[in-house]
């Protein structure tokens, strides 16, 4: 048993249930025993792999849009140029060496911004940069940045964040919750508090007893205050996650641990929990700002701005084995049976800047 287990089961028997956002926020996030406040979760001696991990070519592309949407903008400076949620640092690496590349006076005109509320992995990401282009700044969140033009991107951001689980009953949608079971072990379960009506979907309607409903006020929320800045300043924002396009019902909370999925309530603060991301409520958070809002799945996007033709270029010059692990690459990050389908892309941006690399409703 964790320790962080343990100590969750003494708060559950003195104070009762907590809610599934609470659950979540509490194995990723404790000071003490939290998961991302801990240990090193990412990479092939982590519990999973992330894009950027998988390839370079992935963190060139990205910035490759970025700069092309910085373009269409008008090419403002002083403007900022961010990731929230870097993890390693390894995006923000190929990024910047990418820009160095293709516009050295960009990199070193902007304010170049990691947002990273972990100081822990603030500094695994300092290694990181230590050597590269720019003059990188750390925040802990979007508030203390300069009030400038924007181009942010987020990989894998929101679907770390807290969401809220409802179950239907007998009696109607309730919030779920975790419990003690009869041996003191933790479950979940249905609590008393009914459900807003208003958070569900149309297909909640006639979903089954037991059939689940997840909301994130915390993703929205977050989403509402990049979009805000974004409308006010002017600048991009790419949002690349996995998750779904229409709201849904259905369970996706899940925990990964050593690259393996993990019962959810079995270890936690030792194994990464998360779920599904639902574009169409950031998409709408961003709309509700006046920003323009399109999603595609990251292999369109990927192979709409030359995943191929990248490959090929780092490709000509090596050997078969070389260009087979390219081959492993590009099949992994676009994909469908890979992060291809399951994984989306949203472009954010004032209804009046250019035209977007990706497809999907506006």
């Amino acid at each position: 048993m964790t320790t962080l287990k343990e100590r969750l089961r003494r708060l559950i028997a003195a104070a009762g249930p907590i809610t599934v956002s609470d659950y979540m926020a509490t194995c990723l996030f404790d000071p003490q025993a939290g998961y991302y406040t801990t240990r090193e979760p990412f990479g092939a001696a982590g519990d999973f792999t992330t894009a950027p991990e998988v390839s370079q070519m992935f963190g060139e592309l990205v910035a490759v849009r970025l700069y092309t949407a910085w373009r269409a903008a008008g090419s403002p400076l002083p403007a900022t140029f961010a990731e929230i949620g870097p993890g390693r640092g390894t995006l923000m690496r190929d990024m910047l060496r990418t820009l160095g590349k293709l516009d050295p006076d960009f990199i070193a005109s902007a304010d170049v911004a990691l947002i990273e509320a972990s100081p822990r992995l603030a500094a695994i990401q300092k290694e990181t940069l230590a050597d590269g282009p720019g003059a990188p700044r750390w925040f802990r969140e979007t508030g203390e940045l300069a009030e400038r033009p924007l181009i942010i991107v987020g990989n894998e951001l929101f679907d770390a964040l807290p969401m809220r689980q409802a179950v239907k009953t007998a009696h109607g949608w309730r919030e779920r919750v975790v419990r003690l079971d009869d041996e003191g072990e933790l479950e979940f379960a249905a609590g008393a508090a009914e459900l807003d009506p208003a958070v569900l979907p149309s297909a909640a309607a006639d979903a089954p007893t037991g059939a689940i409903f997840e909301y994130a006020p915390a993703r929205t929320a977050l989403m509402e205050e990049i979009a805000a800045t974004i409308a006010a300043r002017g600048g991009f924002g790419l949002f690349i996650d996995y998750g779904y396009t229409e709201p849904a019902i259905g369970d996706t909370l899940q925990a990964v641990r050593r690259h393996a999925f993990d019962d959810v309530l079995a270890h936690p603060g030792e194994a990464d929990l998360t779920s599904h991301v639902d574009f169409s409520a950031l998409a709408q958070a961003a709309r509700d700002h006046g920003l323009r809002a399109s999603i595609a799945t990251q292999g369109d996007f990927l192979l709409r701005m030359g995943l191929l033709e990248r490959a090929g270029a780092l490709g000509a010059s090596t050997d078969e084995a070389a260009r087979e692990r390219l081959r492993g690459e590009v099949e992994r990050l676009a994909g469908p049976s890979e992060m291809g389908k399951l994984f989306k892309v949203m472009e954010v941006a004032r209804v009046a800047s250019g035209p977007s690399a990706s497809t999907g409703a506006d």
